[in-house]
């Protein structure tokens, strides 16, 4: 078993879309980052790498005895045990997994990038092992709540955050039914199409929304998300909580 020492970790909780576990450079002064003592290191296939980062489903059995007890945090100068975490490559992404005793991967971190680059040393001419899993069947699916990575490309960690508000608040108004109150978004979306927006059916109205408010990130999108907020104590605090954040300096 390989192991590496000292790794600061960045716990993002729960999330099934790799996307959501930020890289270093979007890790930020209010995040809660711990430091393992020592975590055992997995070589795995690309297609496991790819289940476990994008997945919150069980994990082989083997694996998991493999690291059982394996890996330790370092805390107040104490050393605690995790019962199942480690750090999972494919030989170019490296991954920290713990899943708080579970058989699902609970938590995922990214790592410093110099703590990557001892990852992929550490595994330079080894080959993954072979665990035996059950793949999703058929594609992985993808709703309002949970996009689909293409729309989140290329956007920053308070644009894919914002983003995820505004679609709170559009599926909020998708189950409202309220077809005055799309229709009002949807003139503030499209101004120029107000005749056409009139004749439209609750349906209509709403896929055109959507479809457009899912493509990409824009100060239109900053705009409509912050002013569909307004009024709402929830939404509008969450607007607020990004709009304070900011990014950790380098370590």
């Amino acid at each position: 078993m390989m192991y590496v020492h000292d790794i600061w970790v960045n716990w993002f909780e729960g999330e099934e879309n790799g996307y959501n576990v930020c890289h270093f450079h979007e890790w930020r002064k209010n995040d809660s980052i711990e430091l393992l003592d020592q975590v055992p290191v997995v070589y795995v296939t690309k297609e496991l790498f790819n289940y476990i980062e994008n997945d919150m489903s069980d994990l082989p059995k083997p694996l998991l005895e493999a690291v059982y007890k394996r890996a330790y945090l370092k805390k107040q100068h104490k050393r605690i045990s995790l019962e199942y975490a480690f750090v999972a490559t494919d030989g170019h992404q490296v991954m920290v997994i713990d899943t708080l005793g579970y058989d699902i991967p609970v938590r995922k971190s990214r790592v410093i990038p110099r703590q990557e680059r001892l990852v992929l040393d550490l595994i330079t001419h080894k080959r993954p092992l072979d665990f035996s899993y059950k793949p999703r069947r058929g594609k992985k699916d993808y709703h309002i709540l949970s996009l689909q990575p293409e729309y989140m490309m290329g956007l920053t960690r308070k644009e894919r955050q914002l983003k995820h508000l505004l679609m709170l608040m559009l599926d909020q108004l998708k189950q409202s039914k309220r077809i005055d109150e799309l229709r009002y978004w949807l003139t503030e979306w499209r101004p120029e199409m107000y005749q056409e927006i009139q004749q439209m059916t609750f349906e209509e109205g709403f896929e055109l929304l959507i479809n457009e408010a899912c493509d990409g990130w824009s100060i239109q999108h900053e705009e409509m998300c912050e002013k569909m907020a307004k009024g709402q104590p929830f939404f509008e605090r969450l607007w607020e909580m990004e709009q304070q954040k900011k990014n950790v300096l380098k370590r």
